[in-house]
């Protein structure tokens, strides 16, 4: 049968947020969390507050003060029941508890459109509760507070949302923007040195594809962001978070339709090691094992030479990393298969042609991915 009739349809939606950067948030004379939940009207904004049990465990005066801050500013702000403490790290990922919780919360205090979801933790943290945002009502206002490097540079300022399922990292998720996203550099004071660390491999990421000079930054400065230098971080987090962000603005598929995703590289393998490791390694720690092994495949294939590959692996092991890991063995090649699935049936794999341009490849060589992992192992700067 033929077509006798059609009807053309075009829709585009304009995303915007704000990342904004402050020091002790809810500390009542900072008003920049009341601006934020008060922009759109006068009338009083009503929110839930979720945070990450490993943020309250380390700052064990935060839920006071969160409480403090609302009642401060009554008149114009409303917390809607108590502050709900849930996992931190992978596990909020790995079950639908934490969503599950958060939906009832909004349920039993009438969380509309315009009201708020507080989302205070890591990345983990944020991507559960932005799950959990994004399928209120098709999607209630979020706010998102990173509270470590990683989250706060990368994870926590783009548009997606998920948790774990099948075993499968991220399998069930959402495309929604944050209403806003707020960095408070005094979260970052009470990280342990891997949480600290860990962060600092996307922007070894985002730097090796798309900006030299701040790759060279990076690795000028690898001692000072080691001893915990707070300007070196600050100025870290803000580079990379502006790349990230204008990456996720200037690329045409922010929503991923495509099969491109530049931002993973180094993720295909860092997602299987996770898995492998039984979440033992840090996210950042296996991206930075992930980036080590696509720029080690990429001097195998000849798109670098030795002298960049080396600069590469000795600046990751410069800032307390490794590149290798007793699972990092054939079985992350199962990886190649999952991140195809994930990108919706057809393999890009970014790699680089030389330190500061990233380029698409959509087949890996599996013999010369486990020759990489072999050089890695028997690396030494």
């Amino acid at each position: 049968m033929q077509i006798v009739k059609k009807i053309q349809q075009q829709v585009q939606v304009t995303v915007e947020f704000e990342l904004l950067f402050t020091k002790h948030l809810f500390h009542c004379e900072n008003e920049v969390l009341k601006q934020v939940l008060q922009a759109e009207s006068g009338q009083q904004a009503k929110a839930i507050v979720i945070v990450d049990k490993g943020v309250s465990a380390a700052d064990k005066n935060l839920i006071e003060a969160i409480k403090n801050y609302f009642f401060t500013h009554k008149n114009t702000l409303q917390l809607c029941g108590e502050v709900l403490e849930v996992l931190g790290g992978e596990a909020v990922k790995n079950n639908k508890d934490a969503v599950d919780a958060v939906l009832d919360l909004v349920n039993i205090h009438g969380i509309d459109r315009h009201s708020y979801v507080i989302a205070i933790g890591g990345g983990a943290v944020l991507d559960a509760i932005g799950f959990a945002a994004s399928i209120a009502h098709r999607g209630v206002r979020l706010v998102r507070v990173p509270t470590t490097v990683l989250s706060q540079n990368d994870s926590g300022i783009g548009v997606k949302n998920g948790i774990n399922y099948f075993g499968k990292k991220n399998f069930m998720g959402s495309f929604s923007a944050p209403y806003a996203v707020i960095n408070d550099a005094a979260f970052l004071e009470t990280l342990h040195i891997r949480d600290w660390r860990s962060g600092i491999s996307e922007a070894i990421k985002v730097a090796l594809i798309n900006d030299y000079s701040f790759f060279e930054w990076i690795e000028e400065n690898a001692l000072l962001l080691n001893r915990r230098n707070a300007s070196a971080m600050d100025e870290l987090i803000f580079r990379c978070a502006k790349m990230h962000m204008d990456h996720i603005r200037c690329s045409g598929d922010a929503f991923e339709q495509g099969s491109s995703r530049p931002l993973d590289f180094g993720h295909w393998a860092a997602h299987k090691l996770e898995q492998l490791s039984n979440f033992e390694v840090k996210h950042g720690e296996a991206v930075a094992i992930g980036i080590a092994l696509d720029s080690t495949y990429s001097y195998l294939k000849g798109f670098i030479n030795v002298k960049d590959l080396h600069r590469v692996l000795d600046c990751i092991l410069n800032l307390g990393f490794l590149i290798t890991y007793p699972n990092f063995d054939k079985e992350v090649l199962k990886g190649l298969e999952e991140f195809r699935e994930h990108l919706g049936g057809r393999l890009t794999i970014m790699l680089l042609a030389g330190l500061g341009n990233g380029f698409e490849v959509n087949e890996m060589d599996e013999t010369l991915v486990l020759e990489a992992i072999q050089y890695m192992s028997n690396y030494k700067k």
